[in-house]
């Protein structure tokens, strides 16, 4: 009998490596190195969530769980979904998931088919056009325009874009990696244009709290109805600061739900018990949390836009929202190799922009969710790498 392991499907070898984690692999180890790579927060989750995680293991909450997640959980996301969005949800149209990017990919396993297409508005998380890849769709990148100091989406070239294979418009608003953030009449435009085409609409609105300028992102699921075809995208990582916990839901069409439970059954039969018992906590006494939260990054990001601006190679769009500086280096043509300097030469650790997508090379992505010492530091340390 051959030793020879079978071939996994040529689709998924094909599939690249995170260079994020590639760039992270890299500095691992290094002494003294601040790591800006990744998108979270260096902040412990708050004590609350936790102490709700302990209780609810406590009162016995290590068993399995509905499919569709558990009942306190499900309530807090309708009153969560409803106090902030001003409309009533009904219960029957959320699915509790192991994180956002669970999320992602049980959406992606509902809706397309190999031979379907999707369109991405790039740059964006690598993750959220790979997941299309993996069930042998095409995705059809619409780059967004950096200019005047922000970025912008051209609304004809997103619709030119789709043809009759066209199944998905998939959307991060507010973004990662630039930090755009979609205006109402864009949002307006392309539901209705949606609806005319039968194109399902995948709203990836994990960044939707942390906001600068207005209380939330404008969002899908404000002026849809409950049965367009819209599915929308939530996490508990960046705004309760989360990250390892690994916990998020979708809402969707009532007409999804059985479908999506399904999936959930056969991806992971639903996400860890007494985590789901410690995010409906969360979304209950977490509000205050979040506001706070928002002040610290809001002057992160004041730190790192006036810091970055003092450099002669840099260009950069300060971000309307999300906790990145995506910024431009004059002169480098391979930003992986360029974030290995950086790691090397000054013991920072930044996300290449070709991670992103090809429209990302050329750029750096910082998280700036760190404290301002670090960020401090950091831009100091970079400055003999981006200031002729």
């Amino acid at each position: 009998m051959s030793r020879i392991p079978p071939q996994v499907r040529d689709l998924i070898h094909a599939l690249p490596d995170s260079r994020i984690r590639e760039i992270s692999l890299f500095g691992a180890g290094k002494p003294g190195l601040i790591p800006l790579w990744f998108g979270e927060s260096d902040e412990q989750t708050p004590d609350f969530i936790k102490d709700a995680a302990r209780a609810a293991m406590d009162q016995g909450e290590t068993f399995y769980a509905p499919n569709a997640g558990v009942a306190p959980l499900r309530h807090e996301i309708k009153s969560y979904m409803t106090r902030l969005y001003g409309r009533e949800f009904g219960l029957n149209r959320f699915v509790v998931t192991a994180s956002g990017m669970n999320a992602i990919i049980l959406t992606m396993q509902a809706l397309l088919d190999p031979g379907d297409n999707m369109l991405a508005v790039t740059p964006v998380w690598p993750n959220c056009k790979e997941t299309a890849a993996i069930m042998g769709a095409e995705v059809r990148d619409v780059p967004l325009s950096e200019a005047d100091g922000g970025w912008s989406l051209d609304l004809d070239r997103l619709f030119d874009a789709a043809d009759d294979r066209t199944r998905v418009i998939f959307i991060n608003s507010p973004g990662n990696p630039t930090g755009w953030m979609m205006p109402e009449g864009q949002r307006d435009a392309i539901l209705q244009w949606a609806r005319h085409r039968g194109i399902w609409i995948v709203a990836d609105d994990v960044y939707a709290r942390l906001v600068y300028d207005r209380p939330h992102a404008p969002a899908f699921v404000e002026v849809a109805d409950p049965d367009d075809r819209l599915i929308a995208i939530n996490s508990f990582s960046k705004s309760w600061s989360m990250t390892g916990w690994r916990l998020g839901w979708i809402t969707a069409p009532v007409s999804l739900l059985g479908d999506l439970e399904k999936l959930n059954e056969y991806n992971i039969a639903g996400p860890t018990t007494f985590v789901q018992h410690a995010g409906a906590v969360a979304l209950r006494d977490g509000d205050g949390y979040v506001a706070e939260l928002l002040e610290r990054l809001r002057r992160r990001r004041d730190l790192v836009a006036q810091g970055l601006s003092q450099f002669s190679r840099v260009r950069f769009a300060s971000p309307e929202a999300a906790f990145y500086a995506f910024f431009s280096v004059d002169g480098v043509t391979d930003s992986l190799e360029f974030a290995r300097r950086i790691v090397s030469e000054a013991g920072v650790g930044l996300a290449p922009g070709n991670a992103f997508g090809d429209q990302g090379e050329g750029y750096l992505r910082l998280c700036f969710a760190s404290s301002e010492a670090a960020l401090s530091d950091a831009l100091e340390r970079m400055r003999p790498l981006l200031d002729d």
